[in-house]
């Protein structure tokens, strides 16, 4: 793996003969600036788990959330949504991979147990296929936080480049400060050399975070590495007034390993760090054991093809796919022929264009306790009636065959 002039590490991956001559026959049959969306991709490219997992990233330092609820100053819990933020980018597979496409109405959905005590739960659901849309929620009852949103990737192909432009949005919602909200949108995603040289990931363009109510906005730029010049993984950002445009604080450094914040004006004062990856600790989810999930919850549906994968077996991992896009295929043709709709489980279309919890915020109560019931029936229960049991212990011969280290464990 390579380093930076600075010493930090580089997300790339050289492929071996056999792999690059698949992706390279498959790049002949694109061209540039194509949706990749319709695209199948061989199995030696993908992340072992599927993308409504892979979000869950975001909340791997879900602690720095709840103590940006706790400020009083609307500053101080500003910088410490942008802190939350972007602490979700350093999660990454090893090497350049991509995760399973979620097929229609699949979901994942896992809590967490913080060491105060306290916890959070977390669905995330595949609302649409064509185009994909995955909507997702996380609560934290205790802490009266919640987190909604819509993504919508898109991928394209560049040449030498495959780009994944991350649309839609997250919104965090403080409770405590009078249903205070933080609009969220994200940054785009490259694989870079997929033809020459070696593949690297990197993020790119601009991302914002915005508290309209507090008349505060961060902007955030991901640098590109240049051709000769620059390094990988460098961000420059800025925290500003909305109406005025003064700038409070900028950020800078490795989204991978250390950011660095500095005050301006009134705020003015020596860097500090605001975010070291090295130090800080993620908060595992809890999932429920594959004999508790649905067929169509992620883990249980893609876990043949994690095994698969982890076991170096692509043609098995290949046919495993297949069957489940087939089955995907199959779906769909029986509710067209049907005139069927297809419904969300979890989420619904509303008249903002974007997906939305069922459970809406406003009728979830404020005693913990309460909230916590309520909130857990919604995401928990099965379609028997009962609720997903997290004390089962994992027997499924498929997922104790699967190598540990490559496992999903909570």
């Amino acid at each position: 793996m390579s380093k930076n002039d600075d010493g930090t590490m580089v997300i790339e991956e050289e492929l071996d003969d056999e792999p690059k001559s698949i992706i390279l026959s498959m790049i002949g049959q694109l061209r540039k600036d194509m949706d990749l969306s319709r695209v199948t991709f061989p199995t030696f490219v993908l992340e072992p788990r599927s993308f409504t997992e892979r979000v869950t990233d975001f909340m791997s330092h879900p602690d720095f959330l709840i103590q940006a609820s706790k400020c009083e100053d609307p500053v101080e819990r500003f910088i410490g949504v942008v802190k939350y933020y972007m602490s979700g980018w350093h999660i990454h597979p090893k090497g350049v991979k991509k995760p399973y496409n979620p097929v229609l109405g699949e979901f994942f959905r896992s809590k967490y147990e913080f060491e105060d005590d306290s916890s959070a739960f977390f669905v995330a659901e595949q609302v649409s296929h064509h185009p994909p849309i995955t909507a997702l929620f996380y609560h934290s009852p205790e802490h009266h936080v919640a987190i909604e949103g819509d993504l919508r990737p898109k991928s394209r192909f560049y040449g030498n480049s495959v780009g994944m432009l991350l649309e839609g949005y997250a919104k965090i919602h403080f409770n405590k400060w009078d249903n205070e909200e933080y609009v969220i949108t994200y940054p785009n995603m490259y694989a870079r050399g997929i033809l020459f040289g070696k593949m690297v990931l990197e993020l790119g363009e601009t991302s914002t975070v915005t508290c309209e109510k507090s008349d505060l906005m961060f902007e955030v730029e991901f640098k590109t590495k240049g051709l000769i010049w620059g390094s990988y993984n460098q961000i420059a950002g800025k925290i500003k007034r909305i109406s005025t445009k003064e700038v409070l604080y900028e950020i800078s450094g490795n989204w991978q390993t250390t950011m660095y914040i500095q005050g301006k004006g009134e705020y003015s004062g020596e860097p500090t760090v605001l975010f070291d990856s090295a130090k800080e600790h993620v908060v595992p989810q809890i999932v429920a054991c594959a004999a508790e999930q649905e067929p169509n919850e992620s883990r249980n549906l893609w876990k043949h093809v994690t095994k698969a994968i982890a076991d170096s077996d692509l043609d098995s991992a290949t046919t495993h796919k297949t069957e489940i896009e087939e089955k995907q295929r199959e779906d769909t043709k029986h509710r067209e022929a049907a005139k069927e709709r297809f419904i969300p489980r979890f989420f619904q279309l509303e008249i903002d264009g974007y997906y939305h919890p069922k459970l809406r915020l406003d009728s979830i109560p404020d005693d913990p306790a309460l909230a916590k019931e309520k909130i857990s029936k919604w995401i928990f229960t099965k379609p028997d009636g009962s609720m997903q049991d997290f004390t089962t212990p994992e027997n499924d011969p498929v997922v104790l065959a699967t190598p540990k280290h490559r496992r999903h464990v909570a």
